[in-house]
């Protein structure tokens, strides 16, 4: 079955030539809706819980269904897991045959790039800031000397819960004061920074 989707971002806007390209190739159900693409799109919610195998999802150009790369390959995926597929009347993109699958796999590799080259760039930004003194996070809620007492604290034989309990904090905050101590990798303030600013 042929399941058509259009979409125009403003009240203003007409879907009259989305819908007659629609009709033209033969679609038999169309979903519509004025909204952008940023915001609650409920028909497209509608429409891709009542795909069924088989069916064909037409829409007159990608741009109508999602608002960004991932979204796109979001989507795709609730397709696929109804064993459906999609076709744009206006790009090279149909994943009922393999070309249009393995273009999906190459828009996926790209969004992964995209994904990891943001990280990185986020990751040198962190990293710069803290070695310039920047701190992030909510403070610590111990001063040094405090840090210092519940270490012989620990070491008199009080157990890290009761050490915990006695100066008011979470066990974890006992036990990062410990792993700090006996400079344990990927602990302290910045556990996932820390293989970054130690090299």
């Amino acid at each position: 079955m042929l399941i058509g989707y259009a979409r125009v971002s403003t009240k203003d806007q007409e879907t009259h030539l989305q819908l007659d390209a629609l009709h033209k190739c033969g679609v038999d159900v169309i979903y519509q809706e004025k909204v952008s693409s940023v915001g609650s799109r409920p028909e497209l919610r509608r429409l891709l819980a009542a795909l069924k195998p088989g069916d064909v999802l037409v829409v007159y150009k990608m741009d109508r269904i999602a608002r960004s790369l991932s979204d796109l390959l979001s989507i795709l995926d609730s397709i696929k897991a109804a064993e459906a597929s999609i076709r744009s009347l206006t790009e090279p993109l149909d994943t009922s045959g393999p070309i249009g699958t393995f273009m999906i796999q190459v828009l996926g590799a790209v969004a992964q790039l995209e994904r990891s080259i943001i990280r990185e760039r986020t990751v040198a930004g962190q990293v710069a800031a803290v070695k310039r003194g920047q701190v992030f996070g909510r403070p610590k809620l111990l001063t040094h000397e405090q840090e210092l007492e519940v270490l012989r604290s620990v070491d008199s034989g009080v157990t890290q819960s009761e050490t915990a309990r006695n100066f008011g904090v979470s066990l974890i905050v006992v036990r990062r004061i410990l792993d700090e101590r006996v400079g344990k990798k990927n602990t302290g303030r910045y556990p996932v920074l820390r293989q970054y600013l130690d090299s």
